[in-house]
């Protein structure tokens, strides 16, 4: 396999097809260009829809897919995504590149006919919103109390499931067989039974995210789940993320996307259950010097909190502390800049996390402390 090329072969101009679930029937789009820099492609949807093509001729005139649902105001969907050609689709020829701008949106998946769908939604007349009736989306805990188990779901196609603490897969294969996308994520939570999976056939997607509990002979195995063409996992076990890129990665030719990045082992798992920044612990942008600098800094915070709030002083000192946490900040990320948006967000939500912490310890009320602190970090931060 060439670095220069995809690994499936596509070329410029050539029209591949998929069957789309959000149209119970399949759909077409056409590849316009290809950045072997970037390893990515742009593709353009094209506005048809029918039985399975097996040529370009079955198509007929084909003509771009022209969004004008809600604010797209008349653009093509014409979108860059990654190069690998997912396995569900199949060339079924070339043709003239029908647009030859340069598209520049992004976005992580090929289309399986959902703006389609959602184009031909609005131009029935129909101004709400186009929901994927195959889709459930929903916590842990509304699983739990809207579908309790042993109810079985054979409508439901792709499942989300959020704010995992503890979730069974061997109950969620049985209520839900004929999954084609699952996404489960936690924070630090637990899946058992996950070599249920593999008694999802049809399952093509599967992400799962910050849990632990699966073990090597979790895998996933191809001749289970032939279908499977995405694989994401971050903060995992680091041995079921060892078993997964070792049975995968000879797939991505074929066309599976394998995504595969924070592995952890049971050290790290124990040592960062307190931790709400430990997400940045191997995030690409971030020096691992300003992590731990950080961390540190946010465990010398959550300590001086913790002792003024059990000493019941006044507020003036959670003020300085505030200060402190953000004057710190400030000159970490003035050496190589690494506070973006999202960290900014993350920064807050790890104060909210101390000061949780403390309430706890404390068995009152801190919303008037943790308003001080923040007023104090606000007071100060360059961030």
């Amino acid at each position: 396999m060439s670095r220069d090329q995809p690994p499936r072969p596509v070329a410029v101009g050539d029209v591949v097809a998929v069957y789309a679930e959000a149209l119970s029937t399949w759909t077409a789009s056409q590849v316009t260009g290809i950045d072997a820099a970037a390893k990515s492609a742009a593709v353009l949807e094209l506005d048809w829809s029918g039985p399975e093509p097996a040529t370009t001729a079955d198509l007929g005139d084909v003509q771009p897919l022209r969004l004008t649902h809600h604010s797209w105001g008349g653009k093509l969907s014409h979108c860059n995504h990654g190069w690998l050609l997912p396995k569900s689709f199949t060339v079924i020829g070339s043709l003239p590149p029908l647009v030859t701008r340069p598209s520049y949106a992004y976005g992580p998946v090929w289309g399986r006919g959902e703006q389609l769908a959602r184009q031909r939604h609005w131009d029935s007349g129909d101004r709400k919103d186009w929901t994927a009736p195959y889709a459930l989306t929903c916590t842990a805990n509304e699983l739990a109390a809207e579908h309790p188990g042993g109810v079985v779901r054979a409508s439901v196609k792709h499942l989300t499931v959020r704010g995992i603490t503890r979730l069974d897969c061997a109950l969620l294969v049985a209520d839900f067989p004929n999954l084609t996308r699952l996404s489960l994520s936690g924070n630090l939570g637990t899946l058992t039974s996950a070599a249920a999976l593999n008694q999802l056939p049809r399952l093509q997607g599967l992400t799962i995210t910050e849990l632990f509990g699966m073990e090597t002979s979790d895998c996933l195995l191809p001749p289970h789940v032939p279908e499977l063409e995405e694989v994401s996992l971050y903060g995992i076990p680091a041995d079921y993320a060892a078993a997964m890129r070792k049975t995968w990665r000879p797939h991505v030719r074929h066309g599976v996307q394998l995504d595969v990045r924070g592995a952890r082992k049971p050290e790290w798992v124990a040592a960062n259950t307190a931790n709400p920044l430990r997400d940045w612990d191997g995030r690409e942008h971030i020096p691992r010097t300003a992590y731990g600098k950080t961390l540190a800094q946010y465990k010398a915070t959550r300590d001086a909190f913790l002792v003024e709030i059990t000493s019941g002083q006044q507020h003036g000192n959670i003020t300085e502390i505030g200060r402190a946490f953000a004057t710190a900040l400030n000159a970490l990320d003035s050496r190589s800049p690494f506070i973006e948006t999202v960290e900014r967000e993350e920064l807050f939500d790890a104060l909210d996390f101390l000061v949780d912490e403390a309430q706890t310890a404390a068995g009152r009320d801190l919303s008037a402390a943790r308003a001080t602190l923040i007023e104090g970090v606000n007071s100060t931060r360059d961030w």
